[in-house]
């Protein structure tokens, strides 16, 4: 019992610390450019964009907790949102569109799964291996060539997924507040989340207490497919247009996101509130950076 109020006591500093931080660089960035930084337009811009990334920080989360690692989900990301708009350019149903993308993404996420926990290949290892292999498709498929999407504008799902709630907020921000939400839940108060947290920690003693390790593992991967199919989706309908690039970019942010909340590297710890601000100090940096009068150039090592 004790232990446990020590960790919680650990992680409230650790979350405090982080939101520390984001007050600390929005301080910086105003007093830089108060013009920019005291304008809604650039928070507007940040809604706009920052929940790509934070929404796969969120879903690696789980996985990074567990000791396990996932480097295919940007290539995922990609071949899902071509899948996406592949199937609205022939059927003009953005419904089945987004039903037909989730799936493949949760096929990808179960793929992997299996031959991680099953095969026995190791994470790092076979997701390299996959992020080659479904970005090589997404190009094979589209032959290098775009698709526009502008035909899914005025739809109801366009509007629920990336219109703008109250012509002021864009509802892909909502989306990726209540993911965390959702995330957070059943991390903190549903009992498979502390089964991702006693397997990240020990997964022989996980077993031993009756924990389906394996099972915890498939669950956790299959979430991160359906997510970067998500995240794939918003941000071809968020542009109307679906690059075979999609989804290059966001690799080393969300993984920096994770990293940057507090998920420890070696697994066992990590909060979703600490990925989520995480995502937002990395998402509001480049802009930051370039509005207070930095070179651009400055960008990645003051990333590092």
């Amino acid at each position: 019992m004790l232990e446990k109020i020590k960790l919680k006591i650990s992680e409230s500093k650790l979350q405090l610390s982080i939101l520390g931080v984001l007050i600390i660089v929005f301080v910086i960035f105003i007093i830089g450019n108060p013009r920019t930084f005291l304008s809604y337009r650039i928070y507007y811009a940040f809604m706009s964009t920052i929940p790509f990334s934070a929404i796969l920080a969120l879903s690696l989360t789980p996985v990074i907790i567990l000791g396990e690692i996932d480097l295919s989900f940007p290539s995922v990301m990609g071949f899902c949102a071509w899948m996406f708009s592949f199937v609205f350019s022939q059927t003009n149903n953005i419904y089945t569109a987004f039903v037909v993308s989730l799936a493949v993404g949760l096929i990808a996420g179960f793929i992997n799964s299996v031959l991680i926990v099953r095969v026995g290949i190791p994470s790092l290892i076979l997701t390299i291996g996959m992020m080659f292999l479904w970005r090589g498709l997404v190009y094979i498929a589209s032959g290098g060539q775009g698709l526009s999407l502008v035909g899914t504008q005025g739809t109801i799902l366009y509007k629920a997924l990336v219109g703008r709630i109250g012509g002021e907020v864009p509802a892909q921000a909502v989306w990726a507040v209540v993911i965390a939400v959702v995330f957070a839940l059943i991390l903190n108060r549903h009992r498979f989340g502390a089964h991702i947290l006693y397997t990240g920690d020990d997964a022989v003693s996980a077993k031993m207490m009756g924990v389906n390790v394996e099972r915890v593992k498939t669950i956790v991967f299959m979430q991160v497919g359906v997510c970067a199919a998500f995240a794939g989706i918003l941000v071809t309908l968020e542009v109307l247009y679906l690059w075979p690039s999609t989804g290059q970019g966001y690799l080393m942010k969300s993984l920096a996101s994770v990293f940057i909340g507090g998920t420890s590297v070696f697994g066992g710890m990590g909060t979703i509130f600490g990925t989520f601000i995480g995502a937002i100090i990395m998402g509001s940096l480049e802009a930051g950076i370039v509005s207070s009068g930095i070179s651009g150039f400055w960008t990645q090592f003051i990333f590092g």
